[in-house]
């Protein structure tokens, strides 16, 4: 069998590490083509050095001139966020892993899904932002649409062979993040190193802080609704702190189907890119009778703001979620940069949802002002 050859945008961030583990674990089926980074260059170095891709992209244009004296001839250097893209539109590649974080993962993986090509998607603002024009544009070209996430790729996997007019509901699950226990009064002096420290999950730092005030479970009941084409109402979110079930469907007879295993993002990542195989690996190994604990709460929706306005925004629709994600974007960014408090990243959403227009006709250029005025408007 050929080797699929893979594009992995984002390759220094966890994501990306975990998926260069999936393919040193199975090098007779993987070949990495392409690699992105946006400033990690001396892990990048090291990823060329290894898997020697023939194209490697840099998002900084300074540093991708840094390394352009250190590659080999045989190695196309694209510099930019137009040299990304570039590569998604030209490279020759099966796979796309889009992993970078942020708004800057849209453009590229469009490319991507208009070549017809497998999308293994991490970057969950894709969906957020342009449900509806990244499904649409799916269908068209004939590209698979397969999460990375850990909780869609439960709920991918809980819908093999089900049909979709018999799904009674999809249950996320939360770990809660660190702050699970915590009172809203004790949140208000919470420091960014407190909020960095995930319980479960080694992710970087704007994922772990949106893990924190449970924005990134709000993220992905977004992203769900455009995953799986359900309406807002079938949509919930249980706080599961073992981390072990992923996600959840329950059916329309009262059946709940569940996906387990020890937290470890290499296992969903790994099913993205074999599915509908499955292959062997050596990192997860689970035992319940060693878990022997699985407990289930609901969230306290007052205490995690961002989470009820994740809910509100999936119901409005239009151009509320890219709002919604500009603005937590910088709100976190701020967070990280000890500007604002940690409670105050839900006040700064809150805010431009109020005071920028939400408009209903959703195209990409409408996406584009939508997230660039959202950004405008915090001077960013």
């Amino acid at each position: 069998m050929d080797k699929k050859k893979v594009f992995i945008l984002g390759s220094t961030g966890s994501i990306g590490v975990s998926t260069l583990d999936v393919i040193r674990l199975h090098q007779d089926s993987f070949e990495v083509v392409g690699i992105t980074a946006n400033r990690n260059i001396e892990l990048l170095q090291k990823q060329i050095e290894e898997f020697n891709p023939k194209f490697v992209a840099v998002r900084d244009e300074k540093l991708a001139l840094q390394l352009k004296d250190n590659l080999s001839k045989d190695i196309t250097l694209l510099i930019g966020n137009e040299g990304i893209i570039s590569g998604t539109r030209d490279a020759d590649y099966d796979i796309l892993l889009s992993a970078l974080v942020g708004f800057a993962g849209l453009q590229p993986t469009i490319e991507g899904i208009k070549r017809g090509k497998r999308i293994a998607l991490a970057n969950k603002e894709t969906l957020v932002v342009a449900g509806e024009i990244i499904t649409q544009l799916a269908e068209e070209f004939n590209s698979e649409l397969i999460p990375v996430d850990s909780e869609h790729s439960a709920i991918f996997q809980c819908l093999v062979g089900e049909k979709h007019k018999e799904i009674e509901k999809l249950i996320l699950t939360a770990s809660g993040g660190p702050f699970f226990r915590k009172s809203r009064e004790e949140l208000e002096n919470v420091t960014v190193a407190e909020a960095l420290n995930h319980p479960n999950w080694n992710m970087g730092n704007k994922v772990t802080i949106d893990s924190a005030t449970m924005m990134n479970k709000g993220l992905e009941m977004i992203e769900a609704h455009w995953f799986f084409n359900l309406s807002p109402s079938k949509i919930d979110v249980t706080i599961h702190p073992q981390s072990i079930i992923h996600s959840m469907v329950e059916f329309v007879d009262g059946s709940i189907k569940a996906q387990l295993s020890k937290p470890d993002m290499r296992l969903p990542i790994q099913y993205a890119l074999t599915y509908p195989e499955r292959l062997s690996n050596s990192f997860t190994n689970t035992k319940l009778t060693e878990i022997a604990e699985l407990t289930f709460f609901k969230p306290d929706l007052t205490k995690f703001e961002c989470l009820q306005l994740a809910f509100d925004v999936m119901k409005i629709g239009e151009t509320a979620p890219c709002i919604l994600n500009a603005a937590n974007e910088i709100a976190v960014q701020k967070f990280l940069n000890n500007e604002i408090s940690f409670t105050a990243i839900p006040e700064l959403i809150k805010e431009a949802l109020d005071k920028i227009e939400i408009k209903s006709v959703v195209d990409l250029e409408t996406i584009v002002e939508c997230d660039s005025l959202t950004r405008e408007y915090f001077k960013v």
